[in-house]
């Protein structure tokens, strides 16, 4: 069997089921005598280790459940789930998954299972014996029993019920009404949602409300019309601006929470396709979701034995949240949802298209007020500008994700591994103060516009210290200017894309420093910085200066090097304006 790195042509059924096979393919050595368990690594989760099996178990059915529905048979792969499920919820078992408690990961989990249960019956549901049958519906029915946390996890309740409503199993349609009524709560409009109470906007709104709810459209479209079909169009309305999150290369942009999940960042439209809608036309969807594939397959995202690591462009357990575990990166498994297409579907046949062009492209950009964000392409890259509009109940490196100015496909963002120095922050995107040794960047903002230009955001980084930032994206890359008032003298970075220094192999990497700004370059890319600023009649303080990043900060290069502007900040108003130019060669 092919390595995922040697796909280079995803264009037939039997290519990308292929590819799907060869991900999973590792796996299986990994599964415990009686299939319930997969221990791929010795990290940990929060959660317990009953529920990391479990996780582990189920994820890669994203990928293996439209794979049968789709026709496609593996015996072996077959017989272990079935086993496993079995295994996993029997009490009697010493492979069971353990009881379920509130907010507990194993309602995660379920969602994938009850996915199962719906689009291949004839491998998950009609061959267990009638003992089995009802193990597994009381084990999934434990959801109905416990609260969930306000946010996409409801919609992992509305599965578990429309799959046993669809076996003719005991559900409760009390509380998949309450869930489908408490998803309206979350809607903004242009088909976003907000990620529940937490008020995030990220890939959650894609790969997990999106998702779900054209899960929901295709099972109950008989049963329930109207939702079915509001969710459908809701779909399409977030297409036109979710596109945008994607460069003429498949690449995305690295934003937000659970960057782990890689190209799951493509599933949502694999679920239009599976719920049979057209946002854009099939040859522009298999164009984006074959080479989004083709791209992370190129990535070192495997370890030596072929299993999934945790990270983003390679191994990287500094950027991870509490909640990865080693089985936690199969979630990308959803991508593979268009495998259940059936054989005579044009997707099979059609020529990868471009993405859009013209005015629906949005050449000058894309204001995204309820996404809190403001999207331009470039050549070969794609840059989104934010306010810092986040929950600071985070995960793990909210900030940074959460809270930079600008988030690229092609120069990724950094993350801090400590906030005593600049190298160690790592603070790419951002106007970092540097005071008594501490770092301190954007946390977050009191007041934001999303404008048709641009981004306007207040925030303070440190009392006594007030910004008001605009950014205006240009041709060639955008503008910062900072208004502030500070109470403190101090020093200040403002920092451009962290850019590629190589790692195994040279990239021709180059930089400079000079009296107004600095460069950084390599064969494929570059960022130049350059600053002026304004304090009554003093003369421009602003200085080049090339931070490099500690290794492994940022998410897609191993060595980065970040271009800043250096300026010396005074007590009382200063005006600081930076032009930051970044480009693929």
């Amino acid at each position: 069997m092919k390595k995922p790195h040697e796909f280079e042509i995803l264009h037939t059924k039997q290519d990308f089921q292929e590819l799907m096979l060869s991900i999973l393919e590792p796996l299986k050595p990994y599964y415990s005598e009686g299939r319930a368990r997969l221990t791929l690594g010795r990290t940990m989760a929060h959660y317990d280790i009953n529920a990391t099996w479990m996780e582990a178990f189920s994820r890669p059915l994203w990928g293996l459940v439209p794979y049968w529905a789709g026709g496609g048979r593996d015996g072996s792969f077959e017989e272990i789930c079935r086993k496993g499920l079995c295994a996993g919820t029997d009490a009697e078992n010493p492979e069971y998954w353990g009881d379920c408690k509130d907010f507990d990961q194993r309602f995660v989990e379920m969602a994938a299972i009850s996915y199962g249960i719906m689009f291949a019956p004839e491998v998950l549901w009609e061959p267990l014996s009638e003992q089995e049958k009802d193990n597994l519906c009381s084990y999934l029915n434990k959801i109905n029993e416990h609260p969930l946390p306000v946010c996409n996890w409801i919609l992992f309740a509305v599965l578990v019920n429309i799959a046993m409503k669809k076996v003719n199993r005991a559900y409760n349609p009390t509380v998949l009404e309450e869930y489908l009524k408490g998803l309206e709560t979350f809607y903004l409009g242009e088909g976003w949602y907000q990620d529940g109470d937490s008020g995030q906007k990220d890939y959650y709104i894609s790969f997990a409300i999106h998702f779900y709810c054209l899960i929901y459209a295709k099972v109950m479209e008989t049963d329930d019309p109207e939702r079915a079909a509001l969710y459908k169009e809701r779909a399409c309305e977030f297409a036109r601006q979710f596109i945008y999150w994607f460069d003429e290369d498949g690449d995305a942009i690295p934003f937000g929470r659970s960057l782990t999940y890689r190209f799951s960042q493509v599933s949502f439209f694999s679920a239009c396709l599976v719920a049979g809608i057209e946002p854009f036309p099939v040859p522009v969807m298999k164009g984006l979701i074959a080479r989004h594939l083709r791209s992370w397959m190129k990535r070192p995202i495997f370890d030596r034995d072929g299993i999934l690591t945790i990270g983003y462009g390679y191994p990287n357990l500094t950027m991870s949240e509490r909640y990865n575990a080693p089985g936690s990166p199969y979630w990308a498994m959803k991508a593979f949802g268009f495998l259940m297409l059936p054989d005579d579907h044009p997707f099979w046949t059609v020529e990868e298209a471009p993405l859009p062009e013209g005015e629906a492209a949005c050449p000058m950009g894309c204001p995204m007020k309820y996404a809190d964000m403001y999207v331009r392409r470039y050549d070969h890259h794609v840059t989104a500008f934010a306010p810092g509009v986040y929950s600071p109940n985070g995960h793990g490196h909210i900030v940074e994700k959460y809270g930079k100015f600008a988030y690229d496909s092609k120069f990724g963002i950094s993350i801090a591994k400590s906030c005593y120095e600049l190298h160690e922050n790592a603070p790419d995107s951002m106007l970092a103060f540097v005071i008594d040794g501490y770092v301190y960047v954007r946390r977050i903002c009191e007041k934001s516009e999303i404008t048709e230009t641009g981004v306007c955001s207040k925030w303070s980084p440190y009392p006594g210290i007030c910004v008001e930032t605009t950014l205006t994206p240009t041709e060639n890359g955008h503008i910062r200017e900072h208004r502030l008032i500070s109470g403190t003298e101090c020093v200040a970075y403002d920092c451009g894309f962290a850019v590629n220094g190589g790692d195994f192999a040279p990239v021709g990497f180059y930089y400079e420093e000079n009296d107004i700004g600095a460069c950084a370059g390599n064969n494929v890319s570059y960022c130049k910085v350059s600053g002026e600023e304004t304090f009554a009649s003093k003369k421009s303080t602003a200085a080049g200066h090339i931070i490099f990043a500690d290794p492994n900060t940022n998410l897609l290069y191993t060595k980065t090097a970040i271009p800043s502007v250096q300026y010396k900040i005074h007590k009382g108003e200063q005006v600081l304006r930076t032009v930051v130019e970044a480009a693929m060669k």
